[in-house]
């Protein structure tokens, strides 16, 4: 007769979740140069080289509105210039387009005619409209890898994206709609930022025929009243925060198989609202409920890590596996696990992990459930 242990941590208090994917973290440029994969090494150079000495010592072409680093030639870093309009006449030798924090409010076909390299392009912080972007010009890009336009005046997500993206930041703009076709063909694309946005549904047709691959979403901050149904099976993160969800019922993630890490604090959540069996998907790591309205904690898988429960209105510290289980506080449980079993070892990590977490929180703010199966 074999014993399987598990346990769950449960925070009712204050936590610190998994690391959270900033949307101006520009893909983590290496702070040093990779010389293997020649990839510039800082976000700007403001303030950092005297423009005068680049161009002194500097036998390339670059326009005079950009700094061109000798050492990265295939860099443009033409950001905080005030700039109403990208630069003319970029080298066809640019393949990272730095272009944040200007005032740009247009995208036309012309302006990176001359480059047909383009790995990345930065053009957070500016002013740019959809009805002012040319989708060719986008499109014809098809060595764009990242683009980030956080931080805009978008109301619609581009119809005609370069097929071989795989990082798409669109957060916080005023995007209220997914234009047909703009997923279609993305069957790389691996991140999808959405949130800060008023978008309110995501209907069948929207993410139909791409995003096979993807595997980060957030739709955090939006306009949500009920979970999106039509979500790509491929996500394993899925971030819906700072919605106004009415309740979640039984099916609202029975599609995304691959779950693990579920984001859903400031929700206003309520227990008579949320079936007792919505979170029961095999594949949870990581699941978020913090800053909700939750007077009871909802069954949870026994795959489970992390349970982030901080800031409701639990009543009873109770967790509830499919199985029938006994509830303890972690104190006591450590003290099982030192004093009293004599089955196979515990996970070595999970237990350090427990023990580490009683000496942080104490038993008064920390249960855990343990199910013992024959």
């Amino acid at each position: 007769m074999a014993l399987l242990y598990s346990a769950v941590l449960v925070l009712l208090f204050v936590c610190h979740s998994a690391a959270d994917v900033s949307d101006t973290d520009y893909g983590g440029v290496p702070l040093w140069i990779n010389r293997f994969l020649g990839e510039p090494s800082v976000l700007s150079l403001q303030g950092r080289m005297d423009p005068a000495w680049f161009r002194a010592n500097n036998p390339q072409e670059c326009p005079l509105q950009c700094d061109c680093p000798i050492q990265w030639p295939t860099a443009l870093y033409c950001d905080h210039r005030g700039l109403a309009d990208i630069p003319e006449s970029l080298p066809d030798r640019t393949q990272y387009l730095f272009l944040q924090g200007n005032n740009i409010s247009s995208l036309s076909s012309s302006a990176l005619a001359n480059v047909t390299k383009l790995r990345w392009l930065i053009l957070d912080y500016n002013q740019l409209k959809s009805e002012k972007l040319d989708q060719a010009g986008l499109q014809n890009q098809t060595q764009l890898y990242y683009l980030f336009a956080n931080h805009n005046r978008l109301s619609s997500v581009p119809s005609t994206l370069p097929s071989g993206l795989k990082q798409l930041r669109l957060a916080y703009n005023q995007i209220s709609s997914i234009s047909p076709g703009a997923f279609q063909n993305l069957l790389n694309l691996t991140l999808l930022l959405l949130q800060g946005n008023r978008l309110q549904v995501i209907t069948e047709e929207d993410f139909k025929g791409g995003l096979l691959s993807l595997n980060l979403l957030d739709l955090s901050e939006n306009w949500f009243l009920t979970v999106p149904r039509y979500l790509p099976a491929s996500i394993e993160q899925l971030y819906l925060s700072n919605n106004s969800l009415s309740g979640l019922d039984q099916g609202s993630f029975v599609s995304l198989l691959n779950l693990k890490y579920l984001r859903l604090s400031h929700c206003g959540l309520q227990s008579s609202s949320v079936h007792q069996q919505v979170f029961n998907i095999s594949s949870l790591v990581e699941l978020d409920l913090s800053y909700n309205k939750l007077i009871t904690i909802p069954t949870v898988p026994t795959t489970l890590q992390y349970l982030y429960m901080e800031a409701n209105e639990i009543q009873v510290k109770t967790i509830c596996y499919e199985a029938p289980c006994g509830v303890i506080t972690a104190t006591q449980r450590a003290a099982e696990l030192r004093t009293h079993h004599t089955g196979p070892s515990i996970s070595t990590a999970r237990t350090a992990q427990l023990f580490l977490l009683v000496q942080m929180f104490g038993s008064a703010e920390l249960c855990v459930s343990d199910v013992v199966t024959e």
